[in-house]
């Protein structure tokens, strides 16, 4: 288990049973510098010096103490670990947004933090009433 890997050891919650707040999903956020660690999370979590809000609910902190204070019982309700990230040039992004090489929709903690990582896609999709089997990879000119 990661955290036991990183040294950092969960507090026994005295029932014997698992603690939901002491766990937490981890997921692939890109190829690059694989070894760092960002946590996604409810903002029932904020520590001053190292969370950044993101939206509504959400919060992003990539320091070691929010996965300590998980391990503790005492993280956010609602977390999500992502090793690496995907990075962009300069402006990059923005033109592949401008492009319409993006779709996105407004955050939602059910959607973002549902355990149901196979169903993702298809519940995005449908928020922005899309659905993907009308989508096509290849471009063309009419």
């Amino acid at each position: 288990d990661l955290l036991e890997r990183l040294g950092i050891v969960p507090s026994d919650t005295g029932d014997g049973l698992s603690n939901e707040k002491q766990s937490i999903s981890i997921h692939v956020g890109g190829p690059v510098e694989t070894g760092r660690g960002f946590v996604l999370h409810s903002s029932d979590y904020f520590a001053d010096d190292s969370t950044l809000p993101i939206e509504d609910g959400v919060c992003l902190t990539a320091t070691i103490d929010i996965l300590k204070a998980i391990a503790a019982g005492k993280g956010p309700n609602k977390a999500m670990l992502a090793l690496g990230y995907a990075g962009w040039s300069p402006g990059q992004l923005e033109s592949e947004i401008q492009a319409n090489g993006w779709l996105n929709c407004p955050a939602d903690l059910g959607l973002i933090f549902n355990p149901d990582v196979e169903s993702k896609y298809t519940r995005a999709f449908a928020k922005i009433g899309i659905d993907p089997s009308h989508l096509v990879s290849d471009a063309g000119h009419a």
